[in-house]
């Protein structure tokens, strides 16, 4: 009668990963290798604790996780981005994707080889310097390095610009600093300069690396983490664009400020702008990872959505990245539609959309001259 309660309290399902992840390993892989899965799950970090694989009894690698829904895009790692699987040449392969059913799965892969290190080059352009190496986070007890790109005329200029404030930093600007390519966010505005168009200042925060899942989402997933937003988005409002505004000429009004991130960066710049409509309004918000706290950004944009009329949102995301995706961009673009004029929020849904840097770095200007124009 024991188990039997046992059992109606906790299901079978309950008990056991609905998902196994297998994965054999080339020869040479060192007997005491630590495997590790990154992916969209964990912020794509390369030696999380929790997506450690264990070592089965024939040599082969594993990892079992809970069920969830839609679409993950993955990896495998020896604990950094330099020692991640490769394919025969040794050179960096594309994303694994599985899809959660809800039922059972047990996954085969098999790495090929480990990529063999690359020289990664600086390809920053001369105008990104950094603001800041250790620039202080009080809110969060931490600090941050901090870049900036100044227009191709500030230092003969006397005008004013615009400033747009975007997450992992990292990723922006340096091939050098990126985990898997950059966003050529200053090729692209040196190109536009060219070209005549409005200039803005950019202003890159370096992710927290095994916070950044903490850090860019206020709540709290029970799987993944998370709860420390408010604070970050404290940080971007009462720290950082004090500082920036008073150190460089800027057009501080909300109408020229704008905050773009993607993926949980994506969730942290929408929800700084929900919070904070009267400092940042103009919001890139680049396949936002809304599935992490979903109901409770539903529920906070409910009760806040009034203060967002004058706000403009630009939504990009791959239409194949989860089957979640779009969906959950579409039910927060109809509870904004209440209160923000349609001309206000643009959508691009791309096929050919993926989770990834070159897709955004693709998409980046077009998304750029919409809230600049």
């Amino acid at each position: 009668m024991k188990y039997f309660l046992f059992f109606f309290l906790f299901p079978l399902t309950t008990l056991h990963s609905q998902i196994k992840i297998s994965v054999t390993v080339p020869k040479g892989t060192p007997e005491n290798a630590q495997l590790f899965m990154a992916s969209s799950l964990n912020g794509w970090n390369p030696n999380d604790p929790a997506f450690q694989l264990k070592k089965d009894h024939d040599g082969s690698y594993f990892i079992e996780i809970p069920e969830n829904q839609g679409k993950t895009e993955y990896k495998f790692t020896r604990g950094s981005w330099e020692t991640a699987e490769g394919n025969p040449e040794g050179k960096g392969i594309e994303n694994r994707v599985f899809t959660f059913t809800g039922k059972q799965q047990v996954i085969k892969n098999e790495i090929i080889s480990w990529a063999k290190p690359e020289t990664k080059k600086n390809t920053a352009s001369p105008n990104v310097k950094i603001l800041s190496e250790n620039f202080s986070i009080p809110q969060l007890n931490t600090a941050r390095k901090i870049w900036i790109y100044l227009p191709a005329d500030y230092a003969v200029s006397k005008k004013k610009y615009p400033v747009i404030y975007m997450e992992d930093g990292q990723n922006l600007f340096d091939d050098q600093t990126s985990f898997s390519g950059e966003w050529k966010v200053d090729e692209t505005l040196d190109k536009l300069f060219g070209k005549g168009e409005k200039q803005a200042i950019i202003i890159g925060i370096d992710n927290g690396g095994s916070e950044r899942l903490h850090e860019y989402s206020p709540w709290k997933n029970a799987k993944y983490g998370g709860g420390k937003g408010d604070l970050y988005a404290d940080f971007l409002a009462q720290t950082l664009k004090p500082y920036v505004d008073q150190h460089y000429r800027t057009r501080p009004s909300a109408k020229n400020t704008g905050l773009i991130g993607s993926s949980m960066g994506g969730l942290i710049s929408f929800y700084a702008g929900m919070k904070y409509p009267e400092k940042f309004g103009k919001l890139g918000v680049f396949s936002p990872s809304f599935w992490f706290a979903k109901n409770d950004l539903k529920r906070y944009l409910n009760q806040h959505s009034k203060k967002l009329r004058h706000t403009q949102f630009y939504f990009l995301a791959g239409s194949k990245e989860s089957e979640e995706m779009v969906s959950d961009i579409e039910e927060v673009i109809q509870i904004l539609k209440k209160k923000v004029p349609e001309n206000h929020i643009k959508t691009k849904f791309d096929e050919y959309g993926t989770h990834s840097e070159s897709y955004w770095a693709k998409e980046f200007p077009a998304a750029y001259l919409w809230l600049m124009k």
